[in-house]
């Protein structure tokens, strides 16, 4: 994939086929520590230590659609071809949390892409689902910057308004937008 963000989606997608109410992106950027690190969570019906190991293969997949499963070995590539690592922690019934780190000076570093445009799509298309977006950043000089958005806080405050309402998808777009320039700067 060309950006980082198409590999997010991927792997949501995953988390959601997994059965997910709850997941959580954390992008975690330190300029000091030459790192993005890229954690996806969620409480989705987890893996065997088995479809831990097998998940990482191109040929395994869960899908019937199709037999080759790229997302996630792509994603574990990219890492590891700037350097980074990759790892998944899984339990049955408990959920899956992956972790890839990127080093961003490295050559090989693709663009994160349009992760707020994500965010928003997996926000809007997926109503029945909460997710939390977390972005920090920290800088050269050792300043943390940190921003969050949490659906589950939105869905008290709307009620029955859902996050499709087009109002409600505008204020979700920029506050994403906003945060995601305030923190990604």
């Amino acid at each position: 994939m060309r950006e980082l963000s198409l590999n997010v989606m991927d792997i949501v997608q995953n988390s959601i086929r997994a059965g997910a109410s709850l997941t959580t992106i954390r992008i975690d950027e330190s300029v000091p520590g030459d790192t993005l690190a890229i954690t996806v969570t969620d409480n989705g019906c987890g893996m065997s230590e088995e479809q831990v190991k097998s998940v990482i293969d191109p040929f395994f997949t869960t899908r019937t659609t199709r037999k080759v499963g790229l997302g996630v070995p792509l994603f574990k590539m990219e890492a590891e071809m700037t350097g980074g690592s990759f790892t998944i922690d899984s339990k049955l019934g408990a959920g899956t949390t992956l972790t890839a780190v990127f080093r961003p000076s490295h050559v090989d570093m693709i663009p994160l892409g349009d992760i707020g445009s994500v965010i928003h799509l997996l926000i809007t298309c997926n109503p029945e689902i909460d997710f939390e977006y977390i972005r920090t950043k920290t800088g050269a000089d050792g300043a943390e910057k940190r921003a969050s958005l949490d659906t589950r806080a939105l869905r008290e405050q709307l009620g029955e308004i859902p996050f499709s309402e087009p109002e409600v998808s505008a204020w979700i777009r920029d506050y994403i937008a906003e945060m995601d320039g305030e923190v990604g700067a």
